[in-house]
């Protein structure tokens, strides 16, 4: 029925924002700038960058419709929430990482006890022995609880910006979480283990900004075709972060040079 509509093209994009604005909120479908503030009219006007009156038509019709409901302290909230939420693909990506992480803690222990199990291998005296395990092992759990803490703090930042990430991208696409793909999921996952959140986030911008289609109205379908353009960011970073090392490297071995000349009365 809204497609049969005049103003069914600004009504459908501000269904979008207000799902993607809801994804932003993270409080079960309500949209507002705080709790204690809702957003009014004008300012979602602002935010979705259209005419107030349209603003105010969309609404109505999207209340009207059973998609949004308006509350009488304005805040706006969208109706079955959870249908519009990928919570199958969020929920697969964190089990996989906790799977990953605890495979990972697991070999690294493994290789703990090899190496604690080698060094106590030798024959000498009971009593050294002895000492130089209760040393090793007090070592050895330092070491595994630093491990767990690290991977822990890892699973921790993942989980909490894959959502971030997501919610950017779509508001770019236009598009719902609903929308993402399992392997999109596992991309940004894969990212956010060695790229950090802006240089993702400057990557979806480029990408977008110097997309070409090659017809009328084709668009960024996937964001897997990101992914490229994100590690390419990253990599020219890392390349002028090694540049700018070496150069300094370069120049301190260039001053120790010329103050040893000089105590040496050379070069003065």
């Amino acid at each position: 029925l809204i497609d049969a509509m005049p103003e069914r093209d600004t009504i459908h994009y501000i269904w979008i924002r207000l799902l993607v604005q809801a994804g932003k909120t993270n409080a079960n479908g309500y949209i507002f700038l705080n709790e204690n503030v809702p957003y009014t009219e004008e300012m979602l006007s602002t935010i979705f960058n259209r005419p107030l009156n349209s603003v105010r038509l969309a609404l109505k019709i999207l209340n009207d419709f059973g998609m949004i409901e308006l509350a009488e302290n304005h805040l706006i909230k969208i109706t079955n929430w959870s249908k519009h939420q990928n919570i199958e693909g969020m929920e697969k990506v964190r089990e996989q990482t906790k799977k990953r992480v605890a495979k990972h803690r697991a070999k690294k222990k493994e290789l703990l006890e090899a190496a604690k199990e080698e060094t106590c291998g030798s024959n000498e005296v009971k009593r050294s022995v002895t000492l130089h395990e209760t040393l090793s092992n007090g070592t050895e759990e330092d070491k595994e609880e630093d491990i767990d803490i690290e991977e822990d703090n890892n699973l921790l930042y993942i989980e909490n910006n894959i959502e971030k990430i997501i919610d950017y991208y779509c508001s770019k696409a236009g598009i719902v979480s609903i929308n993402f793909k399992p392997k999109e999921f596992e991309t940004v996952e894969e990212l956010l283990q060695k790229v950090p959140v802006d240089v993702i986030k400057k990557g979806i911008d480029d990408a977008f900004k110097n997309y070409k289609p090659s017809f009328k109205g084709e668009k960024i379908s996937s964001f897997n075709y990101c992914k490229p353009v994100i590690l390419k960011i990253w990599n020219n970073i890392n390349i002028k972060k090694k540049g700018a090392n070496s150069k300094d490297g370069n120049n301190s071995s260039s001053t120790d040079e010329q103050q040893r000349l000089t105590a040496e009365g050379i070069g003065i």
